[in-house]
């Protein structure tokens, strides 16, 4: 199959038609013309012409049609560029032709009526023969405006093979069959087992190779590879993920069922390019979606942090859950004017409520709960940012504990059913701040819970936590900031080559918590199994592979060195020796040790204090006694790990 750039070029703009094939066409469309003329007049004047005539008559037209024509070069006009000049020299031509005629028939003597009569049998054939050069000429500018359109119509479309032959591959011609930016020319599969089968009238095709791919795409004007599916992708990793990557083919990935209504993709943006966050997730997690819409429907739900990554997706999966209210508490004014605006555009029929405030300002807490009475609690408002806690403790204090504090009091205080908090990876075994700033949360929001339990505290509020890894393409993350680096020409920053981390996507980690939140029985902390962790420089390869660049040769990876309070390897969150199952095999409860409720009330108001005072040393030194498997790593706290052992070892 020729490219269709090529063809374009090659046959309507840089190539005319043969002028020799226009000649010929021209002396038969006169020659007709002239057949026609004695037909017509033989009919109308009821002239019998002779048969000498006749012969010398469409012979005199053949010769003196081919003298003409190629006197006057009307056959070497670009067609689609006529002008009247070139109609003109049609006219001039055909009045050659049939002055020749005449006089060759006058001299032949082979003239057998009246002269008046010839002559306007001449001028019947000049009339036609003109009327049916200018016709053949205007059909040939009508055929090559409806082929240069259709050209640029499939010239615009996006040619592309669906990976697999499964319901959802096969299903995407449907979807794709009126897509005015994508044509399906075939399936792909891995090995010969389907070759020269066919699946909804599209053939299937087969690699076993690069090499097997680049001719596919080069013989059949491929542009993509389409994905039905993200664990395709995931899949095929290490064979056609790869070989799209060496050949530079582009991947795409079909939108998931919550895009695609009453079977046609929504947009455009629908199918978009493969990206790091498809590689890297796991298959999507089964959730009870009776229960959590039941869990939901009709309740008033109050989120913290919703402009957030975690924040704003909890509210995106909310609203389709049939709930009365939406609260959005955040304190940063533009993404959450940006998450207001997207809501009008897309949820026109939801009653939300955009609040600007601070969890760290009980009064303005106090404002929200007492105005719109929140039945659930998401609390994701927090400070996440490892090396950024580390150079700035207090507000990490302030913002992750005394902040969730002032939340879970005010969800006692107005008796709200259920509050669930967003904690983190690094509040296991902490090496630093931020890590240790959740684990305080946690162990205040389960000492509260259970205080409520036991009648001590006053309430009813259910109580859940949920721990997360890293989360994929979040605000700040390592992802956005590879994505940068690489569009900036390099060089990509790795802190170690041994780094590596736990993954997964922000939809995913949504799920977990509606899950969580659904089947806890309150005063639990829930841990995901979060699979095999990744090595943080071949994420780094990976997305420079996807942006279509070679490493180390278009763009280089640098190591800089672990920043403070980070570490090469994170805690498993999810085995079996340190968590208990649930009803979902991807949801673990943590077995962590339980705190008094009265001394998490003073540590953490004590822990207020220090921070308002900015009082750094005496601060560190209470989260350390607090929680004592806090070890700070790569830090300057970590001499107050040696004071606590030395004061351990003297005593």
């Amino acid at each position: 199959m020729i490219n269709r750039d090529a063809f374009f070029r090659k046959f309507l703009a840089d190539r005319y038609l043969n002028a020799w094939l226009i000649l010929g066409c021209d002396v038969a469309a006169s020659i007709a013309s002239s057949l026609t003329v004695l037909l017509v007049c033989d009919l109308w004047t009821y002239h019998s012409f002779g048969r000498r005539f006749m012969l010398l008559w469409m012979l005199g037209a053949a010769l003196f049609s081919l003298l003409t024509f190629v006197a006057f070069r009307t056959y070497r006009t670009i067609i689609r560029y006529s002008t009247l000049r070139d109609i003109g020299a049609i006219c001039l031509a055909v009045f050659g032709k049939d002055a020749l005629l005449g006089l060759f028939l006058w001299l032949t003597g082979s003239i057998d009526m009246a002269m008046p009569i010839f002559i306007g049998i001449l001028f019947c054939d000049v009339a036609i023969t003109i009327f049916l050069l200018v016709l053949l000429r205007v059909a040939m500018i009508l055929v090559y405006d409806i082929l240069k359109k259709r050209v640029k119509e499939q010239n615009s479309l996006c040619r592309v093979l669906i990976y697999g032959n499964s319901d959802k591959s096969v299903g995407l011609v449907t979807r794709l069959s009126h897509s005015s930016h994508y044509h399906v020319a075939g399936f792909l599969t891995y090995g010969k087992h389907l070759k020269g089968h066919t699946a909804s009238g599209r053939p299937i095709y087969y690699f076993n190779t690069g090499e097997n791919l680049d001719y596919l795409c080069k013989r059949y004007d491929i542009d993509a590879v389409l994905f039905a599916y993200h664990t395709d992708a995931q899949s095929e990793q290490q064979r056609l993920v790869k070989y799209c990557q060496q050949y530079n083919i582009k991947m795409l990935i079909a939108p998931v069922i919550d895009e695609i209504e009453g079977g046609k993709l929504l947009n455009l943006s629908s199918i978009r390019k493969i990206k790091i966050e498809d590689l890297l997730g796991r298959p999507e997690i089964e959730i009870s979606m009776k229960e959590i819409v039941a869990n939901f429907k009709d309740k008033v739900v109050l989120v913290t942090g919703a402009a957030g990554s975690i924040g704003s997706e909890l509210c995106r999966q909310l609203v389709k859950f049939g709930i009365r209210r939406l609260i959005l508490f955040d304190n940063a004014e533009t993404p959450l004017h940006n998450l207001r605006l997207e809501f009008e555009d897309e949820h026109s029929d939801l009653h939300f409520v955009p609040v600007i405030g601070d969890v760290r300002i009980p009064t303005r807490l106090d404002y929200v709960f007492r105005t719109y009475h929140p039945q659930v609690v998401f609390h994701a408002a927090a400070y996440k940012h490892v090396p950024l806690m580390e150079e700035n403790p207090c507000e990490a204090v302030l913002v992750n504990v005394a902040g969730s504090r002032n939340v879970a009091d005010k969800c006692i205080e107005y008796g709200v059913e259920s509050m669930v908090m967003i904690s983190t990876d690094k509040a296991v075994n902490p090496t630093n701040i931020m890590g240790c700033t959740k684990r305080l949360a946690e162990i205040y929001i389960q000492s509260l819970g259970l205080a409520v339990e036991k009648g001590i505290v006053k309430g009813c509020t259910k109580f859940v936590t949920t721990r997360f890894g890293n989360v994929l393409g979040s605000n700040g993350s390592v992802i956005p900031r590879f994505r940068e680096q690489i569009a900036a020409g390099g060089p990509v920053t790795v802190t170690d080559p041994e780094i590596e981390r736990f993954f997964m996507t922000i939809p995913e980690a949504c799920r977990l918590v509606m899950e969580a939140a659904t089947i806890s029985s309150g005063n639990q902390i829930f841990v995901f199994d979060m699979g095999e962790p990744v090595k943080i420089v071949h994420l780094a390869e990976q997305m420079i592979h996807l942006a279509g660049f070679e490493v180390g040769k278009d763009i280089r990876i640098e190591y800089v060195g672990l920043r403070p309070g980070e570490k090469l390897y994170e805690e498993v969150l999810a085995s079996k020796e340190n968590t208990l199952p649930t009803s979902h095999d991807r949801i673990r409860i943590a077995k962590i040790r339980e705190y008094d409720y009265a001394d998490a009330l003073k540590a953490v108001c004590r822990l207020e204090e220090l921070g308002r005072d900015v009082n750094i040393p005496e601060m560190v030194r209470l989260m350390k006694r607090t929680v004592p498997e806090y070890k700070s790593e790569n830090s300057a706290f970590e001499q107050y790990d040696q004071e606590i052992k030395n004061a351990e070892e003297t005593a």
